[in-house]
């Protein structure tokens, strides 16, 4: 007799509201979870702030538009 089959997991997310210097806000950025590993004593803030940043220089390569800095970051 077959068991269920699992479901693998799936990516697990955190949402993120990000203001910038320019005064433009963006809800609801999505940053992965593996990407917030805290185990070498970096603050959340910090693994967030750099992962939005390593999004909108991905984005800025494609479109040819730089964002202004990041003002403040808080979660959705």
């Amino acid at each position: 007799m077959a068991g269920k089959k699992s479901k693998g997991k799936a990516p697990q997310f955190l949402m993120f509201n990000v203001t910038y210097g320019d005064g433009t806000v963006t809800s609801n950025r999505r940053v992965s979870t593996d990407l917030l590993d805290q185990s070498y004593g970096d603050a959340l803030e910090d693994l967030v702030r750099a992962a939005i940043e390593q999004q909108d220089n991905d984005i800025a390569e494609r479109s040819g538009q730089t964002r202004a800095p990041i003002k403040s970051i808080a979660k959705a």
